[in-house]
């Protein structure tokens, strides 16, 4: 456990050059406070506690202002960087350091019981207010901007821009226009 807060502790210093110390994060910083709060209430979640969960949950977002559902799943070294607003449905999958800016949805768009909310890779950035809708799933090291409305899956390595999203830059593959193999 922590192990677990001091790699979240060094992740916000990296990702936030206005971090001063370990002690401003832990006692200033509410995405940071949500995270810990979100893991004492998903592990409850887990193991079938009713009630307790989500109480959590909401005291939670009370004291932030981020909504974090009890049976998201939250990846190692998350960072939730100026987090009013951010709202992580209950299906919702958030790789490994991630970085989520204000005003964020990742949010469901089914009243099925199953897998309804998106699933993030690893060293995925959200830009401020963009909203990723649905059981898709954005590729690892992926940029989506800031107001972007996201309903279908990104590969990796893509940036996402715009309403409805759009993919504006992504690795090229062997075969398509303007690939060429360096490999020669």
């Amino acid at each position: 456990m922590l192990s677990a807060l001091h790699q979240l502790l060094r992740a916000y210093q990296k990702n936030d050059p206005a971090a001063r110390s370990w002690a401003e994060i832990l006692f200033l910083y509410p995405g940071i406070k949500a995270i810990a709060f979100h893991r004492v209430a998903h592990a409850l979640h887990v193991v079938g506690i009713p009630f307790l969960p989500r109480f959590l949950s909401e005291l939670s977002r009370w004291l932030t202002g981020i909504e974090i559902h009890p049976g998201a799943t939250l990846g190692a070294e998350l960072v939730i960087d100026h987090g009013m607003g951010v709202v992580i449905g209950e299906t919702a999958i958030v790789g490994n350091q991630v970085l989520i800016y204000h005003g964020v949805t990742l949010g469901g768009t089914s009243l099925a019981a199953g897998k309804r909310h998106p699933t993030l890779g690893d060293r995925v950035i959200v830009g401020s207010g963009a909203k990723i809708l649905g059981n898709i799933t954005i590729g690892d090291e992926s940029r989506i901007g800031s107001n972007s409305v996201v309903t279908h899956s990104v590969p990796a390595s893509s940036t996402v821009v715009g309403i409805p999203g759009r993919i504006v830059a992504r690795p090229i593959s062997a075969g398509e226009p303007g690939y060429f193999d360096y490999s020669v």
